[in-house]
């Protein structure tokens, strides 16, 4: 065990040394005020947890031989104890370790609870969404933090090298103009819209800035590994379930989220409905597909279906030669409110936030036919910089983290 520590030294010791990025993601400063001695960030691949990690660990003042960087898919630790190797790393001064992609690591809910119960030792540990459902009592005895895709305002910061401020949902609705006019001043005369259009298309990840020539390629590489290696492991599922889970991702990609039903979803990708509603419980987990339960749900058991939708927009533009518009818009909408805000879909409107607000969703030229008389309702519309009254511009939804 004391050489396989030497040579995972070697290996921490070079990530550490050798972080991708210095801009920092809104969550940085939430963890490093945390005074949690477990603390673990999950997400879907690709959304920069591995780097958030290795950000926050040269932020303490350990020394580096007390702190150590390890990552469960790396071929060296198969087969290999994470308490064992925690305690050993214990017994030789260890005071911080890095346990990334924890869910590759075999029995990794008992293993990391031995390493609570048993060593005094702080952990930062990263894992899949998928993770979040497998053990319930994570939230219970570890301060867990969900990183999402980049928001358009970090999108923004990344792009142009500027520091911008982000703004509680409520401000957003009560002084939007006054807010946009300040975030385009201080984009320094570039275009807001240029900017939106091009973070639709490949905005949600922050790779996407590692290479921007083989950005698709490598986004279809993360929802492949997704599929066959993190939701094949975590659920057990043979290469033919996953064939269906692409399937399923592709049906609900060509499609309007109204135009979908359980039965013709189920025919169309081959399963049975109760299998469908497993795959799309597995996928929302995974981050690939967002599940937004109809709003009259709450109180009462009902048929009608669900709106389905690829978890962020930039899926649509990899997964689709000619998405639609529509389920871009609403799909952006979601991803952005739904990390702080509950949200639902209704008749009457787009939807519903936080069980008060509802929206729209459409062009530029959406009117207010469909909501005109329900109390706090509200436009969003693309193509707009500065919007009035009850009309907000769809892009400064991406200014809420």
């Amino acid at each position: 065990m004391k050489t396989l520590l030497n040579e995972l030294f070697v290996i921490s010791s070079y990530k550490l040394n050798n972080i991708k990025y210095s801009y920092k993601r809104f969550l940085f400063e939430n963890i490093i005020n945390s005074n949690s001695k477990f603390i673990g960030i999950y997400g879907s691949r690709g959304a920069g947890k591995t780097t958030l990690m290795l950000q926050i660990a040269k932020n303490y003042n350990f020394k580096s031989d007390e702190m150590l960087y390890i990552s469960c898919d790396h071929p060296i630790l198969s087969g290999i104890s994470i308490f064992k190797l925690a305690q050993e790393f214990y017994k030789y001064g260890g005071k911080y370790i890095l346990i990334d992609e924890i869910h590759e690591a075999k029995n990794f809910e008992q293993e990391l609870k031995s390493i609570y119960d048993f060593l005094n030792i702080k952990v930062l540990f990263s894992g899949s969404s998928a993770i979040k459902i497998t053990n319930p009592s994570f939230a219970r005895r570890y301060a867990m933090y969900h990183l999402p895709i980049l928001s358009f305002k970090e999108f923004l910061e990344l792009s142009l090298n500027v520091t911008l401020k982000s703004y509680a949902l409520i401000d957003i609705l009560q002084n939007h103009t006054n807010i946009a006019n300040e975030i385009i001043n201080n984009l320094n005369d570039e275009r807001v819209l240029k900017h939106f259009d091009n973070y639709l298309k490949v905005g949600a990840y922050p790779f996407y800035f590692e290479n921007q020539d083989k950005f698709s390629q490598m986004l279809l590489d993360t929802i492949n590994t997704i599929l066959y290696k993190d939701l094949s492991s975590i659920y057990n599922l043979s290469g033919e379930k996953i064939v269906a889970l692409k399937k399923l991702l592709v049906s609900i990609c060509v499609s309007e989220p109204m135009e979908l039903s359980i039965e013709k979803l189920a025919k169309r990708v081959g399963i049975a409905k109760v299998t469908l509603y497993k795959y799309i419980e597995y996928l929302h987990k995974a981050e690939l597909l967002r599940h937004i339960v109809y709003e009259a749900k709450r109180f009462k058991n009902l048929q009608k279906p669900d709106k389905l939708y690829l978890s962020n927009p930039t899926l649509f533009n990899i997964l689709s030669i000619e998405p639609k518009i529509g389920s871009i818009r609403e799909s952006f909408f979601a991803s952005q409110i739904s990390f702080e805000h509950s949200i639902y879909y209704k008749d009457r409107g787009d939807f519903l936030v936080d069980e008060k607000n509802t929206f729209e969703i459409g062009g530029k030229n959406k009117s207010f036919n469909q909501i005109k008389d329900l109390e706090n309702s509200f436009v969003v519309a693309d193509d707009i910089e500065i919007g009035f009254g009850n009309k907000l511009p769809l892009w400064l939804f991406g200014f809420l983290y």
